[in-house]
């Protein structure tokens, strides 16, 4: 029942509402579109849709131009992302995905920012063919993109094996209670005959989402303190596992977090989640649906720029939010547990963990899994795949790890490991190994900016001044994103750089390093040869002028370089 007391901004639905108001569930013209070999592209209504089946219809940037001369039509492509909660694939799935991309992708896998495998250069009359094979693996894309739960994250924390696998199985459980209802997906990619729609039949099928589904993204995260390598607060909705004398006893409840934001325009920025309660474990997936529902009904559906969960909590206010989710419940959330974060990185390496069971963090530089000159990254990997026996699992800050490796099987992986050269990054500078990038260009057709491709070599730069103030082995987060969508959380990064224009970046500085504070505007639409001015006289004063123990984005702000941010909507001043 929706609550007389609280309102949905008034005005006429965006083009994207309407679309999906005719899609028919989701279903659009999808089936017939992606059979058409006259072009390689599909209709913008259809790409609008596309999205809830776990893919983006993109071009080739680097070729655009050139196309455009030559009037033929954009290098056209799509992008395929894999529902997988927690980040969890098993050998076979990663031998699966492999396979896919050379068959049908770029060659190559991007570890996203999300715990899942992304692919690129997947033509047209491929698709149906790659999404068959995935969910053969017993994997699927469904709900991957689009206006809905996406990806749920969790915990990769290797040295806690018996509470991450609890948790895990939470990921799992909320991952799929979630689910769109809509066999859209089935009757397109899998041949599901479909079933003759009813009056009955039609009120059911999306008995959570509605007809509309949600008006923007959602994203949930569970946490498992102290590590925040998944970035809990900025989620959507967060779960903060509360552990007491080693048993899980259940889950802060934290909401209205999210990166986005649109240059130049205030009434959009980057937001924290705010710990609301705390919930038993097995209340989590009630809680999950009932604010889901309250963004059905509340969420801004004329204005996808303002439509993100945390927009409707800051226009109804925290307490009213919070209010509304016990009535739907039926119950109240208790008071929240103390907790404590102290990173939101990766712990590199070897680490053994319960059941005397080992695990290997590798260092994956922009998450992208290939064959690079002599670094044999895919091969590598393809061949540890074929004799792992445990998991791997798929960071958050877009790395791997080797998962539940027996004692025996260890010297079998060390030995592939050291024949291909993969490495946990020691060789390289703390500030690398703390590093995230999204993807741009070229096939980002949001981007602004490069990211992926560019930050490496601004690294290469940075680490001259790193290693001149002996800050080689000093952890700081440097996140970079080629427009300010915020897929690599830059926000939340003690350097952050958001693409504005090529070769231009906004520069912030001062989050925290355990994601617990957001980053701040310190120069804006600046070049490499700015950033790395301003580099040279922070990173000197930091090394020298710093408090024992000090983080970088703690420096900033307590050496009065620049404001601390205390929500997000002073994100921007």
């Amino acid at each position: 029942m929706v609550n007389p007391l609280l309102k949905a901004p008034a005005g006429p639905p965006s083009d994207v509402e309407q679309i999906k108001e005719r899609s028919d569930y989701l279903r659009g013209t999808l089936g017939k579109v992606m059979q058409d070999r006259i072009s390689a592209g599909i209709p913008d209504d259809d790409n609008r849709l596309m999205k809830h089946h776990g893919s983006y219809l993109q071009d080739d940037r680097d070729l655009r131009n050139e196309r455009q001369k030559q009037k033929l039509e954009p290098a056209y492509q799509f992008m395929l992302r894999v529902r997988m909660a927690g980040g969890v694939a098993q050998p076979s799935q990663w031998l699966v995905m492999d396979d896919l991309a050379q068959k049908y992708g770029n060659g190559t896998l991007k570890l996203t920012t999300r715990q899942t495998f992304q692919m690129h250069g997947i033509l047209k009359w491929n698709m149906k063919k790659t999404i068959q094979e995935i969910h053969a693996s017993m994997l699927d894309t469904i709900a991957a993109c689009g206006d809905v739960n996406r990806n749920v994250m969790c915990n990769s924390i290797p040295f806690q094996s018996e509470i991450h696998s609890e948790v895990y199985e939470w990921s799992k459980k909320l991952s799929d209670y979630l689910l769109p209802r809509t066999r859209a997906y089935h009757e397109i990619w899998l041949d599901e005959e479909k079933v003759v729609a009813t009056p009955e039949l039609e009120e059911e099928v999306e008995p959570m989402y509605g007809k509309l589904y949600l008006p923007r993204k959602f994203k949930i995260g569970i946490a498992v303190p102290p590590s925040n390598d998944i970035d809990v607060y900025s989620q959507d909705l967060g779960f903060i596992a509360i552990v007491e004398n080693g048993k899980l006893v259940g889950f802060n409840v934290a909401i209205g977090g999210g990166m986005g934001m649109t240059h130049g325009d205030k009434a959009t920025y980057p937001q924290l989640a705010k710990v609301i309660g705390f919930c038993q474990p097995d209340k989590i997936l009630d809680v999950a649906e009932k604010i889901i529902t309250i963004q059905r009904d509340y969420g801004n559906r004329s204005v996808r720029k303002n439509a993100r969960f945390k927009y409707t909590v800051d226009r109804l206010g925290l307490e009213p939010v919070k209010a509304e989710l016990e009535n739907r419940l039926g119950w109240k959330l208790e008071e929240a547990r103390t907790y404590h974060f102290d990173n939101n990185g990766d712990r590199y390496g070897w680490v053994k963990g319960m059941q005397g069971k080992w695990h290997f963090t590798l260092f994956v530089e922009g998450g992208r899994i290939a064959d690079i000159n002599d670094y044999k990254l895919m091969t590598g990997l393809r061949e540890i795949a074929k004799i792992h026996t445990g998991d791997f699992r798929l960071t958050a800050n877009q790395n791997l790890i080797i998962a539940d490796v027996s004692s025996q099987e260890k010297k079998k992986i060390i030995e592939l490991l050291e024949t291909y050269g993969l490495t946990d990054g020691a060789h390289h500078s703390a500030l690398r190994r703390s590093s995230i990038a999204c993807v741009a260009l070229p096939t980002c057709g949001l981007a602004m900016a490069e990211a992926e491709r560019y930050l490496p070599v601004l690294i290469d730069k940075i680490e001259a001044i790193v290693d001149e103030n002996g800050l080689r082995n000093e952890e700081i987060t440097i996140r970079m994103t080629g427009c300010p969508n915020g897929c690599a959380r830059h926000a939340l990064g003690e350097i952050g750089f958001i693409g504005k224009a090529p070769g231009k970046y906004n520069m912030y500085l001062g989050a925290a390093f355990d994601g617990s504070r957001l980053s701040k505007m310190y120069r804006e639409n600046i070049g490499e040869e700015e950033i790395l001015k301003e580099l040279r006289v922070l990173l000197s004063r930091y090394a020298k002028e710093r408090q024992q123990g000090e983080h970088f984005g703690d420096f900033v702000i307590n050496a009065g370089i620049i404001k601390e941010v205390t929500d997000g909507m002073n994100f921007h001043d």
